[in-house]
């Protein structure tokens, strides 16, 4: 039995099942690295103080990033969410 097992994966065609897919993971990632590389290369970066600014709105953050929301927050959200996917299906 040892012999059955050992001439199935001596044979070539189980390494050429196999070297299409580490293929298709070598020029993936092979791709997406000149596409982070050529994108970070070529983008003009030019920050602004605007854009560097903490937040969009206008003020400076007052409290803690690290506060507990409420949990009406939460609540608004799931009843949002819910009557969004609600109305999905009663529009059609």
């Amino acid at each position: 039995m040892n012999a059955l097992v050992y001439s199935h994966f001596n044979n070539s065609l189980f390494y050429n099942e196999y070297i299409v897919i580490l293929t298709f993971l070598f020029v993936a990632t092979i791709l997406s690295v000149v596409i982070v590389l050529f994108s970070y290369l070529l983008a003009v970066q030019k920050p602004e103080t605007e854009k560097l600014s903490t937040y969009e709105c206008g003020f400076e953050p007052y409290e803690d990033a690290r506060h507990t929301f409420d949990v009406k927050f939460y609540l608004i959200a799931i009843l949002f969410i819910v009557f969004d996917i609600e109305t999905m299906f009663l529009i059609p």
